[in-house]
Formats: structure tokens, sequence, C-alpha cells
């Protein structure tokens, strides 16, 4: 085992954004398709978050509603913006089209897994769309916990999700000895306010230099 100066002993990675090319390149996509512009969706969901009292994304993560009901609701949404009601049945695989493996921060994580380091995903996901963002990598080659939102009613950034993957992957870890890399500032800050060290994506550049920094792997190979 390669530990850090730190003590960290795992790593815990967001998988869109992160694992992948950046998600604003699926809603550009999105937009390419339909016509809808990331604008235009966000003010569609906020209409149905002055309806429903939380938007309809965060439900869907928690899997607390379907990914038809969600898309009922964001084209409800989506109507007083539009002057019509759009048909939203291929969202998904418009996403997925537009989304990639990130080589060298799968290539950065197989090595952690190498050295030794407990390797878990933390991912705020849609239980409908599993097996296609598991498609998408070598997920299981890689890490030996996955936990995803729409499964365990919750979502990142509410605490108790992290809790439930350091004690999912191991028992006896604190959060002190866990490193959290994703690419929302907010999960980011909960993260750190849990005692986790963090580090937020920006870039490839950035960040593989910040997780081997932070795991005293400077010019390690």
């Amino acid at each position: 085992m390669n530990a850090s100066a730190d003590g960290i002993r795992a790593v815990i990675c967001d998988f869109g954004g992160v694992l992948t090319n950046r998600l604003v390149e699926a809603f550009a996509a999105f937009q390419d398709e339909t016509g809808i512009s990331m604008e235009q969706l966000g003010r569609g969901m906020q209409r149905v978050a002055e309806r429903d009292g939380e938007y309809p994304l965060f439900r869907l993560e928690r899997g607390e509603i379907t990914e038809e009901q969600f898309l009922h609701d964001l084209a409800w949404g989506l109507e007083p913006e539009l002057g019509h009601r759009p048909k939203l049945h291929r969202f998904r695989e418009i996403w997925f089209d537009a989304l990639h493996p990130n080589e060298p921060m799968l290539s950065l994580m197989r090595e952690l897994g190498g050295r030794g380091y407990r390797m878990a995903i933390l991912t705020n996901n849609v239980r409908e769309w599993e097996a296609l963002w598991r498609s998408k990598l070598a997920v299981d080659e890689i890490f030996e916990l996955v936990v995803d939102s729409a499964f365990v009613g919750m979502r990142k950034p509410e605490p108790e999700i992290y809790h439930l993957t350091i004690e999912r992957l191991d028992d006896t870890l604190e959060p002190s000895q866990c490193l959290f890399v994703d690419d929302n500032e907010l999960n980011v800050d909960a993260a750190r306010e849990l005692g986790l060290s963090a580090v937020r994506f920006v870039s490839n550049e950035q960040a593989i230099a910040e997780i081997r920094n932070t795991l005293g792997l400077d010019g390690a190979g």
C-alpha cells in the first residue's frame, strides 16, 4: 500500500464530468438535436420546482420518480417556454451518445487501485440509466464499490450519501482517510465539510496533478 503522507487510504470519484468528458458537452448535444437551450431547460426545471417544491432532477436522482415521470414533468415545464409541449423520449440516447470515457483519469484511477487504494464511484444518477453509464467504461475492473444515488435514496451533496459510501467501502475508514474527486463545487465543499480531502475536477492536467500531490505521488510513475 502506498499511503499518502496524510494517511489517505481510499479514493471516491464522481462519474459524469470526471471519468467522462464534460457534462456541458452532453447538454450541448441535447440543445443541438432538440433546439432547446440550456437556459430554457433550466427555466423549465424551475417551473416544475415551483410547482412541486423541488427540482425534478433531484427527485429523479434519488429514485423518487421514474425517468418517464421526470420527462413528463419537464415537458410540462417547458411548454410555456416553447409554446408547445416537447417530446423528450430520446433524452437519454442524446445524452449518452455525447459522453465518452476520459482516458487520462481512468488511467490514474487504475493506477491508484493498483497501488492499493480502496476505490469507489459515488454518482448522482438515474435508475433507468445504470446499464448505459456502466457500459461507458470498465467500472468493475477499477472500482470495488459503486454508490448510485438512485438506488440509495439520497444524493450529493447530502452528507448521508458520503457517510454511506465510506461505510460500504470499509467500515474502518475515517473521512480524513478518503480523497473525494468531483467536478461540482457544491459536492466538493460538502465533502470537505465532512472531513474528506477533496479535489475539484476542472481539467485533466489540473486534477491529476492535484490528486497525485495530495496522495504524495509526485514524480511517481
